[in-house]
């Protein structure tokens, strides 16, 4: 028989070591130029997701809450699962705040300031479940299709996006806006509207069918806005500094004003004013304000009439 060649040496492990040095490297390069630490110093969106699941079914325990829980034990199930969601808050809030201050080279504030700001964001559940209940009602009222307001409520991504978007913007109010953008985009990836937790909605939006749907930062919604699927509500144009920087925070996004009308595929760009009443066509692109009440349509835009 003849002698078969030794099989060539090993090297994965050699090549794994290799690479697992060069990710060190590009590791501590990121760190050390945007002045992070080694340790785990950001929110997690798994628990972040958690948390707001928890409280969606305190905030609707019968409907969005636990398949078995039963009326007689809906008060606990609320404290219970609102006591939970402090924690998680507490300690993710704490984790912002650090990773903040540590960005600007200050000292970590003390754990009281991340403990106030959850409770200050606790007592805002109830007022937000009303402005909820007015969304829900909206969408049933709007849609013929609806048959109940529970169907609305654990069906509708519009529905869905809203109540994140409600919760997020309270947190970015209390100055806490990484984990309100963690809450907006957990509520983007399942439902495929994109609502800044910046942005201000008064109550009874309804977003309908709701996939595409772009609501920018300094947006500002009055009350009874409807808008359905593929509305962009964006900037025109970013400002930017010296060093070609978006300026952060500039009004850059439309204010739609009370009982509005946007329908599918419109874009309205700029710090524009959609007055109270009108309505917007399908696949208008708009740049300039709308006087209340108007009618807008993709033949008005083209001739230069809005």
């Amino acid at each position: 028989m003849t002698d078969q060649a030794a099989p060539p040496p090993n090297d994965t492990a050699t090549e794994l070591q290799r690479v697992v040095d060069a990710l060190r490297g590009a590791r501590q390069r990121w760190r050390d130029a945007h002045r992070r630490g080694d340790g785990r110093d950001l929110p997690s969106r798994e628990l972040l997701a958690e948390m707001v699941q928890g409280l969606s079914g305190a905030l609707f325990p019968m409907r969005l809450g636990p398949p078995t829980l039963q009326a007689d034990s809906e008060d606990y199930y609320v404290g219970h699962t609102l006591g939970a969601a402090l924690a998680t808050l507490r300690e993710q809030a704490a984790m912002e705040l650090r990773h903040d201050a540590r960005q600007r080279g200050e000292a970590p504030p003390p754990a009281a300031e991340a403990d106030a700001l959850a409770r200050r964001f606790l007592a805002t559940l109830p007022s937000l479940r009303e402005l909820l209940d007015r969304d829900v009602l909206a969408a049933y009222r709007g849609d013929p299709a609806a048959r109940s307001v529970d169907e609305v409520l654990i069906c509708y991504p519009g529905v869905r996006a809203l109540i994140s978007h409600r919760i997020a913007h309270e947190l970015y109010r209390l100055g806490l806006p990484l984990i309100a953008r963690v809450v907006a985009e957990l509520a983007h990836a399942e439902t495929g509207i994109d609502i800044h937790p910046g942005a201000t909605i008064g109550p009874g939006c309804f977003i309908d069918h709701g996939t595409g749907v772009v609501i920018g930062e300094t947006a500002v919604l009055g009350r009874g806005v409807r808008i359905y699927q593929n509305v962009t509500l964006g900037a025109k144009s970013i400002p930017t500094d010296g060093e070609g920087q978006a300026v952060k925070g500039e009004p850059r996004h439309p204010i739609v004003e009370d009982e509005v009308v946007i329908y599918a595929g419109a874009t309205v760009l700029g710090r524009v004013t959609i007055g109270r009443g009108a309505v917007i066509g399908g696949n208008v692109w708009l740049t300039r304000s709308v006087a209340p009440g108007s009618v807008v349509t993709q033949a008005d835009t083209q001739s230069g009439a809005a």
